[in-house]
C-alpha cells in the first residue's frame, strides 16, 4: 500500500482534485474504499485518497484501527444518561496528533501528486468525520469542501470559535435518525452550530442507523459537482 507522509492510503484514479475520506474508529484502513465505485464518475478528473488511521486495536474480527483512542466504557454512559454534552465539550487525547499526522498527509499529496488543498474536499465516517471537521476549522489549509457522513461535536468551544473564521464556506453533513452510537440531536447541534456561523452547510438526514445509504451518496454526489473548486495553477 502506498503512503503519505506517515500513513498509509488507499487511491483510487489520476485526476488534478481529490476527495480525502477518512473512516471511524474501529474500521478497517480500507472500510471507504468502495465510495470510490458509488460515487464513480463525479467531477471528471477527481481521484479519491482513503487514508489508514495510525493506531491498530486489537481485534477478533480482523483490522480495526483509530485516529485516537476512545473510552468506549465512558461513551456507552455517557449515552445511557443523555450525559453528552461533557463529552462533545472536551478535546480526545489523540486529536491534535492524529491532525498532525493528517496535515504531514496533505502535505505529501501536495508535493507527490501536485493536488494542493484548495482543490481538496476533504471528510470521513464517525471518527474520520470529526478529524475532518477539527482539520477544516484548526488549520489554514483552503480546502474546497468538507464532507461530514455520520459525525458529530467535538471540542466544542474551539470548533465553536474557528467557525466564525469560515463563513460561506460548503459543507455536506449527514446523519440517520435513528443512530445509535452518536445521537442524531447532536448532530444538529453540529449543524446549526454551521448555519449560526455562516456556513453553508446541505445537511441530509435519513430514517437509518449509522450508515450511508444511498440517498446520501446521491446527496453527496450533487454537493461535489456544484463545489467551485479551482484549476490546477
Amino acid at each position: 500500500m502506498p503512503r503519505l507522509g506517515d500513513l498509509q492510503v488507499n487511491i483510487v484514479g489520476s485526476g488534478n482534485t481529490a476527495l480525502v475520506l477518512m473512516h471511524g474508529f474501529g474500521a478497517p484502513g480500507d472500510d471507504l474504499v468502495a465510495l470510490s465505485e458509488m460515487l464513480g464518475g463525479v467531477r471528471e478528473g477527481m481521484r479519491f485518497v482513503f487514508p489508514e488511521a495510525p493506531i491498530a486495536l486489537d481485534s477478533f474480527f480482523g483490522e480495526s484501527r483509530a485516529w485516537w483512542m476512545i473510552d468506549v466504557g465512558r461513551f456507552e454512559r455517557a449515552l445511557q444518561t443523555g450525559d453528552v454534552e461533557v463529552l462533545i465539550s472536551e478535546e480526545p487525547q489523540g486529536l491534535a496528533a492524529a491532525r498532525q499526522k493528517m496535515l504531514g498527509c496533505l502535505d505529501a499529496l501536495e508535493r507527490e501528486h501536485g493536488i494542493s488543498s484548495d482543490r481538496v474536499v476533504i471528510g470521513g465516517f464517525s471518527q474520520g468525520a470529526m478529524l475532518a471537521t477539527d482539520l477544516v476549522l484548526r488549520s489554514s489549509r483552503p480546502f474546497a469542501g468538507l464532507v461530514v457522513l455520520s459525525g458529530t461535536m467535538l471540542a466544542k468551544p474551539a470548533w465553536l470559535s474557528a467557525m466564525r473564521l469560515h463563513p460561506g464556506f460548503p459543507v455536506f453533513q449527514s446523519h440517520g435518525k435513528l443512530d445509535p452510537l452518536l445521537p442524531h440531536l447532536v448532530a444538529v447541534s453540529l449543524r446549526d452550530a454551521f448555519i449560526a456561523a455562516g456556513i453553508a452547510v446541505e445537511f441530509v438526514d435519513f430514517m437509518g442507523a449509522h450508515e450511508i445509504p444511498p440517498r446520501v451518496l446521491s446527496k453527496l454526489r450533487g454537493f461535489l459537482e456544484r463545489l467551485a473548486i479551482p484549476r490546477p495553477r
